[in-house]
């Protein structure tokens, strides 16, 4: 199958990457980049190259497209690849707000076409041993996770008219979205403070308390404010507790005060997994992924930790 790709920076040259060298049956038919490197990353990758993504789109050799962007560009794009029938995987978040979330849902469930979210924590090793050893802590009463990175270098980063939101849907959204991989259960209240210390216009601290299905309570703290990375999540059962951070791939169990170091595996990288799982899904030889409603309720989590935020009280995650 041949691929287009929108938006061949950073991250959306991870899977630029992966599609040349690692895996079989995809391949780069196209990249669009508005800048010039986007030239010289087209003759690396031996592919054709548009500064203008809806060339890329209407492309007759390019079969389904990856968009890697601003999250307040992902509904334009949707429509566009909707209007010429091609699957679409979409980075995370799904958009800038739940309602474009809801609206590029919506579009490919009518056309009755393929819809990815790249919610890629959920291929970490440490978070897929979470969810595996869980059933043995007993019935699960609370949690506590973070993700706590640097100081972001990106500029749209500070544009709300591009971003969206700050840390709650650049960082929060793949720990919400792991949470539910995870234990199972929907997340149905939260309350939440935000704060901004470099970012000028977004936030860059988020911390929730969280209410989840069956009473399960606990909290969610994430930012981009020092120069150090964690990814920790911990569970409290009736039967012991999971402890261990993603970034750093370690875990285990805890009984007493006796301590089960959990073999994660060496870390992977979580790309690659993504695009197999996703071309077998597009071959129709496996189930989607990540669906498009898994990302919209990530979104609607996230959105309603800033209307938290707003108005210093609990907010009912809206799932409408």
């Amino acid at each position: 199958m041949r691929i287009g790709i929108i938006g061949t920076g950073r991250h959306g040259s991870r899977y630029a990457g992966h599609i040349v060298r690692d895996i079989e049956g995809l391949e780069l038919a196209a990249i669009s980049r508005r800048s010039e490197e986007g030239r010289a990353q087209a003759l690396l990758w031996q592919c054709s190259w548009y500064s203008h993504w809806q060339q890329l789109v209407e492309d007759s050799r390019v079969e389904a497209v990856i968009s890697v962007v601003p999250p307040a560009l992902n509904l334009a794009i949707a429509r566009a690849c909707a209007q010429w029938n091609k699957p679409l995987l979409l980075e995370k978040p799904l958009a800038e707000s739940a309602a474009s979330a809801a609206a590029i849902v919506q579009l490919y469930q009518k056309c009755n076409l393929p819809l990815t979210v790249g919610q890629t924590l959920r291929y970490n090793q440490v978070v897929r041993v979470f969810k595996e050893r869980l059933p043995l802590i007993g019935t699960l009463h609370s949690f506590s996770a973070n993700q706590r990175l640097e100081p972001s270098t990106l500029s749209w980063h500070e544009q709300p008219e591009l971003a969206g939101a700050g840390v709650s849907f650049h960082t929060a959204v793949h720990v919400f979205d792991a949470l539910r991989f995870i234990t199972g259960l929907e997340i149905v209240r939260v309350m939440a403070l935000t704060g901004s210390r470099y970012n000028e216009v977004l936030e860059d601290l988020l911390l929730v308390m969280v209410e989840m299905e069956n009473g399960v309570r606990g909290t969610v703290d994430c930012s981009k404010l020092g120069r150090a990375r964690s990814g920790r999540f911990e569970f409290v059962g009736s039967d012991g507790q999971l402890a261990g951070d993603q970034v750093h791939n370690t875990c285990a169990r805890i009984e007493g005060m006796d301590i089960e170091r959990l073999d994660c595996g060496e870390p992977v990288g979580t790309i690659i997994p993504l695009l197999q799982d996703w071309q077998r899904f597009l071959a129709g030889r496996g189930d989607n992924p990540i669906t498009g409603a898994d990302g919209l309720r990530a979104v609607q989590i996230c959105e309603a930790c800033l209307q938290s935020a707003h108005s210093g009280s609990w907010v009912t995650v809206d799932y409408g």
